[in-house]
């Protein structure tokens, strides 16, 4: 169930989900955090994917929605939680998610300055915001954007039509990737 206040737009197709991750670099040994998980669709897509789930999901009602959704899954965890008070794994780890727009800065943030950040990021982002974390000369690019930058090449994956989403959003959507920058100084 979509609570407006959240600002939650659901993906809605777990055929769309696999088509989107089939554009990462997402590997079968791999550990992925799905934040804001929602109804489960990208958390069970990945779960077909890689090694290991944990999908991050604050509202209890839709937590409870996502164990009923998932529980033949056993190879997904279910994190009941804020995600700005979760604590990121210790070992290797990526992330995939469609956040609520109104905390992809915030959860940028989190990432970046993270003991232990991610290998890649792909989050599906206002196409507004995500161009304003390009590092180039045809747009301007934000103090995030920059600081993203110095560990994350970041590179538009692929837009994404309204009609993707249930409710559909009321502005341009894109599938935003963060590789991490391999031989960084330290």
């Amino acid at each position: 169930m979509r609570k407006h206040e959240l600002s939650q737009h659901f993906l809605k197709s777990p055929k769309l989900a696999l088509f989107l991750i089939g554009h990462s670099n997402i590997k079968k040994r791999d550990i992925v955090i799905d934040i804001g998980a929602g109804s489960g669709v990208i958390t069970a897509a990945l779960a077909k994917r890689c090694k290991k789930v944990i999908a991050v999901e604050t509202d209890h009602e839709t937590a409870e929605a996502l164990r009923k959704n998932l529980k033949h899954l056993d190879n997904v965890e279910i994190v009941e939680k804020d995600f700005m008070e979760y604590e990121l794994p210790k070992e290797e780890y990526k992330v995939f998610a469609n956040p609520p727009f109104h905390l992809s800065s915030k959860i940028l943030h989190k990432l970046d300055e993270a003991q232990n950040p991610p290998k890649a990021i792909y989050l599906i982002l206002q196409k507004q915001f995500a161009l304003k974390l390009l590092n180039n000369d045809r747009h301007y690019t934000s103090q995030l954007g920059k600081q993203l930058y110095i560990n994350y090449a970041p590179r538009i994956r692929l837009p994404m039509r309204p009609n993707y989403f249930t409710p559909p959003p009321a502005v341009p959507t894109v599938l935003l990737e963060l590789k991490r920058r391999e031989n960084l100084p330290e």
